[in-house]
């Protein structure tokens, strides 16, 4: 994705934390099939809004990627699989129909 822009910090975070690639970041954003939520907690309010997805990459990783949009630029902040609560959350609110 010639317009996912990623932080060297958050790289790393993704590498050593989460053991997520950039790769299948990108995966998710092309497989994925449900609505976009925003996240609304007051810790991690942000504008432009912190939006978020849950995707399957190419090898069937489930990850909940968490992002900015600020024009043409996706900011990634995090991606990770995701616990039950977060899988609920979007079952109930961003699944596709």
């Amino acid at each position: 994705m010639q317009n996912l822009v990623v932080s060297p910090a958050i790289e790393t975070k993704l590498q050593t934390k989460h053991c997520v690639t950039i790769h299948e970041v990108e995966q998710c954003f092309f497989n994925r099939c449900g609505k976009l939520l925003f996240d609304t907690r007051a810790t991690t309010k942000t504008i432009p809004p912190t939006l978020w997805f849950i995707a399957r990459t190419n090898k069937n990783r489930m990850l909940k990627v968490v992002y900015i949009q600020k024009g043409k630029n996706v900011i990634l902040k995090t991606a990770y699989e995701p616990n039950d609560v977060e899988l609920g959350i979007y079952e109930r609110y961003g699944a596709a129909a």
